[in-house]
C-alpha cells in the first residue's frame, strides 16, 4: 500500500506516500507538530556529511511533514483551524530546509495547500510573524522614528540575515479549485490539483478532500463535530488557586516545541484581579485546569507577536465584555497586523475584541495600582518585556517577566560588524543592564540559538529568585546553578493578602443580579456557606430539583442536554439554578463543575424569602422566558453573563411574518420555532433549526458581501417565529460577535 493515513488528534491527520515525497500535515491549528512529535511522526535524525573519518561531521535534524494541508474556514467551535508558523518553522530550520548546505536543502520548499483565500491569509500571517513591523513608515505610526528606529530595524535585520523576504520565497503552495455554481457536476468532479509526483489532491465537499496516487486514495475530513474541540497535547492536574494580593502563579515554563508543558507564560494576581502575560496554544485548557473563567480576566500584558505568545488570542475573545489590552503601540501594532492578516479583517476591528490600553518604554505605567514598565528586547519582531511592581509597606516587591531576550554573545556580534547593520554599543549596554535589573522574582527564555537567551548570562544577576523557561530540555547542571525550575500551577507570593477578594467579587456579582436590592438584603445571600467542588462534580442533575443555588465565584461551570445536543459554559459570576430557585421548576440540564471551582451555596428557602422580601418576582417573570430561551442557544449559551443576557432579552421583539429579507442587515434574527431554509441561486446551503441565527451581515465587514447578497435568499416553514435583535447589540460582546463572524464564514463558503 502506497498511501498510509493516520489520525493524530482531533482534527488533525498525517498523510503519507514516501514514494512520492510527499509527507503531508492535514488541518494545523495550535500546537500541532506537538502533536505529530507526541505520536512519533516527528523525529530526531542524524546523517553524516562530507568525509567523515573521524566521525566530527554528524548532523542531527528533524523530520516531519513537508507540506500542510488548510481548513476551509480560518475557526472552528472558537479556536483558529489554520497556523502554520510553527510547522512551516519546524520545516525550515529543525529539519533544515532553509540552512545553507543542511543536506534536507534540496530546493524543496514547505508546501501549503488550500483554498486560495485561506493560502492568502496565511502567507500575511505568516510573513507578519517573521517579521513583524517592516518599514519606517508603520514605526512611525506607533511614534518610533530617527535613531531609535534606526538601531530597531538594524537589530531586525541581523535576525533576518540582512533582509526582509516575502513569504513565498520560504513557502511554497498549491490552490485547490472549488466548484462554481454554473460547471456541471461533470466539470466540478474533474478538478484535480496535482501536490507533487503525481499526488493529487481533490475538494470533495465542504473541507473534505480525496487525496490520490497511482491507484489508491484516501478522504481527510478537516470539519469538527459540535462536540470537538481542537486537544492540547499535554494534561495538566487542576488546581484551586488563592487570589493575593500580589502574586505570580506560573502557567507555562515551555516552549513552542515541548510536547509535555505550556509555553512560557504568567499570571498575575494583584489584588485578587487576574492579568494573564501573553496567550499562548491552548490557554483555555491551562486557565481550566487552574480554575479560571475566561470572565475572570482582567487583562493581558503582551509580549510580542510569535504564535507560542499569541495562538490562545481567539479563547480571550470567548467573553462577554472586551478586557484590557497592554502592550506598548510598537508591540500592539505589530501584533494588530498580524492578527488581521490571520483573520482576513480590518485592523480597527481589534478594538471590537479588546480594550486598547497602551504602555510607555522604560517608565513606571500605573495599572489600577501595579505598576508596569515595559522595556525593549531584541527579537525578529518587536517585543517589550515587563517589570510589575507593588508598594508594600516602605518597599516595592518586583516580578520580571524576560519574554523573549537575545543571548549577549548574539547581540554583541552585532555591535561589531563593520557594515550599515552595526548596532550601537550604547543600544547593547542598555538593554543588557535591563535584563540585569534585580527582582524578587525574575522568569527567563533561555531558549538559547539565534534569537533567545542563554542562562549563562545571567549568573551574576542579583534576582532574588530566577525561574528559567522557554526551553524543552531538562536544566544543566549549570544551568540549575543559576536559576530555578517551575512546575504548573506553582504560586510565588510577594504579597500575601490579608482581606477575602472573593467575597468582594461575590458582592460585585450579586449588586448585579439584583440592583434594586438594598445592601443588607445582598449580604443576607453572602451570608450562606462558601463551598469548593472539584473538576467533574455534577452539582444537580437535568429533571430534578435543586436544594441550592449556586453563585459561581471561580472557575466554570457547563450545562448539558445531550438529548437536545446541548453543551455550555457558565463563567464565574453565574447564578445557577435561578429560574428553578425562584419557579420551584426541576432543572432542564445537568450542571456540571468543568474546573475547580468556589461558589456560594443558598439553601433554596433562602433564596425564595430574599425574592419575595424584594419584589422581586414579577421583574424575574418579566424576562424569564426569552432569558431561558436565550441561555439553550449556541450563541448566547456560553459565557455571556446574566445582566447582557437582561439586556438583550428586554431588547429582543418577536417577528411572524412570513418574509424576511436578508437585505436587513443591522437585525439579527434567532430562530424561537420551525426553520429556515438558506439558499444561494436557487439552491439550498443550509437548513436552520430553533435556536439558529441568520441575518445582521454588516457584522461580517465583508468587502464582496454587497455583490453576493442577491444571490442568497430565506425560506421559512409556515410555523416559524423569530426574535429580531439589533446588530450594534451583538458587536459590544465579543464572544458572540466572534461566534456570528465564525459561522458565517462557513456557512457563505458551504455550497
Amino acid at each position: 500500500m502506497s498511501i498510509k493515513k493516520l489520525r493524530v488528534s482531533t482534527g488533525i491527520f498525517w498523510v503519507e506516500i514516501p514514494e512520492a515525497n510527499v509527507f503531508m500535515l492535514c488541518g494545523c491549528p495550535a500546537d500541532a507538530v506537538k502533536h505529530l512529535k507526541k505520536r512519533g511522526l516527528i523525529e530526531t535524525l542524524e546523517k553524516r556529511i562530507g568525509n567523515d573519518k573521524d566521525g566530527k561531521n554528524v548532523i542531527s535534524y528533524e523530520s516531519g511533514p513537508n507540506c500542510v494541508l488548510l481548513s476551509e474556514v480560518l475557526t472552528q467551535n472558537g479556536s483558529f483551524s489554520n497556523l502554520i508558523e510553527f510547522p512551516a518553522m519546524q520545516m525550515l530550520y529543525l529539519q533544515g530546509m532553509v540552512i545553507p548546505n543542511h543536506p534536507n536543502n534540496t530546493g524543496i520548499r514547505p508546501m501549503i495547500i488550500g483554498i486560495e483565500e485561506q493560502i492568502e491569509a496565511q502567507m500575511n500571517y505568516f510573513y507578519r510573524g517573521n517579521y513583524g513591523l517592516i518599514n519606517k513608515e508603520e514605526y512611525a505610526a506607533t511614534g518610533v522614528t530617527g535613531e531609535t528606529y534606526e538601531q530597531m530595524m538594524r537589530i531586525k535585520l541581523n535576525f533576518a540575515f540582512g533582509k526582509i523576504n516575502p513569504s513565498d520565497a520560504l513557502l511554497d503552495k498549491r490552490i485547490i479549485e472549488e466548484n462554481d455554481d454554473s460547471e456541471t457536476e461533470t466539470e466540478q468532479k474533474n478538478k484535480k490539483t496535482e501536490i507533487r509526483n503525481g499526488v493529487f489532491i481533490e475538494r470533495k465537499g465542504f473541507n473534505v478532500y480525496e487525496i490520490s496516487y497511482k491507484n489508491e486514495s484516501v478522504e481527510v475530513d478537516l470539519n469538527l463535530g459540535a462536540e470537538d474541540r481542537y486537544e492540547a497535547p499535554y494534561h495538566l492536574g487542576f488546581h484551586y488557586l488563592n487570589r493575593e494580593y500580589f502574586a505570580v502563579v506560573h502557567s507555562g515554563e515551555g516552549d513552542g516545541w515541548d510536547i509535555n508543558r505550556p509555553c512560557m507564560a504568567s499570571i498575575i494576581i494583584f489584588q485578587g484581579k487576574i492579568y494573564l502575560v501573553d496567550a499562548g496554544p491552548n490557554i483555555l485548557t491551562s486557565l481550566n485546569y487552574l480554575g479560571i473563567s475566561v470572565n475572570e480576566i482582567e487583562g493581558i500584558f503582551h509580549t510580542h507577536a510569535h504564535d507560542d505568545h499569541f495562538a490562545g488570542l481567539t479563547t480571550l475573545i470567548r467573553t462577554d465584555r472586551r478586557f484590557k489590552y497592554y502592550a506598548t503601540p510598537l508591540v500592539r501594532s505589530a501584533i494588530t497586523k498580524k492578527l488581521a492578516a490571520l483573520m482576513s479583517i480590518k485592523e480597527s476591528n481589534f478594538s471590537n475584541f479588546f480594550d486598547v490600553c497602551d504602555l510607555e518604554f522604560d517608565k513606571w505605567n500605573d495599572v489600577d495600582g501595579l505598576e508596569v514598565m515595559p522595556l525593549y528586547s531584541p527579537h525578529p519582531v518587536e517585543t517589550n518585556l515587563f517589570y510589575f511592581r507593588a508598594k508594600w509597606k516602605d518597599t516595592y516587591k518586583t516580578y520580571g517577566h524576560l519574554a523573549d531576550v537575545v543571548s549577549f554573545d548574539v547581540f554583541k556580534k552585532m555591535t561589531e560588524r563593520d557594515d550599515n547593520l552595526k548596532v550601537s554599543k550604547k543600544w547593547y549596554d542598555k538593554i543588557t543592564q535591563n535584563y540585569l535589573i534585580p527582582a524578587d522574582l525574575k522568569k527567563i527564555d533561555i531558549g538559547g540559538g539565534m534569537i533567545h537567551g542563554q542562562a549563562e548570562d545571567y549568573r551574576k544577576d542579583n534576582s532574588k529568585k530566577i525561574v528559567l523557561a522557554h526551553t524543552h530540555k531538562p536544566l544543566t547542571f549549570k544551568e540549575r546553578e543559576i536559576g530555578s525550575s517551575a512546575a504548573f500551577g506553582m504560586i510565588d507570593t510577594l504579597i500575601p493578602a490579608s482581606r477575602d477578594y472573593l467575597f468582594d467579587f461575590a458582592s460585585d456579582y450579586l449588586q448585579f443580579y439584583f440592583p434594586t436590592a438594598p445592601k443588607h438584603e445582598v449580604n443576607y445571600l453572602l451570608n450562606h456557606s462558601v463551598r469548593h467542588f472539584n473538576a467533574g462534580t455534577i452539582l444537580f442533575k437535568k429533571g430534578q430539583n435543586s436544594e441550592y443555588v449556586y453563585l459561581l465565584i471561580t472557575g466554570s461551570v457547563e450545562f448539558i442536554d445531550s438529548q437536545r445536543g446541548n453543551q455550555h459554559v457558565l463563567p464565574a459570576g453565574s447564578l445557577i439554578g435561578f429560574y428553578s430557585g425562584y419557579l420551584g421548576g426541576k432543572a432542564l440540564e445537568t450542571y456540571r463543575a468543568a474546573s475547580n471551582i468556589t461558589v456560594i451555596q443558598i439553601p433554596l428557602q433562602s433564596y425564595h424569602d430574599f425574592v419575595d422580601r424584594n419584589d422581586l418576582y414579577s421583574e424575574l417573570k418579566r424576562v424569564e422566558k426569552n432569558i431561558l430561551f436565550l441561555e439553550n442557544t449556541w450563541l448566547f449559551g456560553e459565557v455571556v453573563s446574566f445582566p447582557i443576557l437582561t439586556r438583550i432579552a428586554k431588547a429582543m421583539t418577536k417577528i411572524e411574518d412570513e418574509k424576511i429579507e436578508l437585505s436587513q442587515k443591522y437585525i439579527l434574527y434567532l430562530i424561537e420555532n420551525g426553520s429556515i431554509t438558506i439558499k444561494r441561486n436557487g439552491k439550498k446551503v443550509e437548513t436552520l433549526q430553533k435556536g439558529d441565527f441568520f441575518g445582521a451581515n454588516d457584522i461580517l465587514n465583508a468587502e464582496n458581501w454587497e455583490e453576493n447578497t442577491e444571490k442568497y435568499s430565506v425560506s421559512m416553514s409556515k410555523d416559524t417565529s423569530l426574535f429580531a435583535i439589533a446588530a450594534d447589540l451583538i458587536q459590544e460582546i465579543p464572544v458572540v460577535y466572534w461566534k456570528v463572524i465564525e459561522t458565517y464564514e462557513k456557512r457563505f463558503r458551504r455550497v
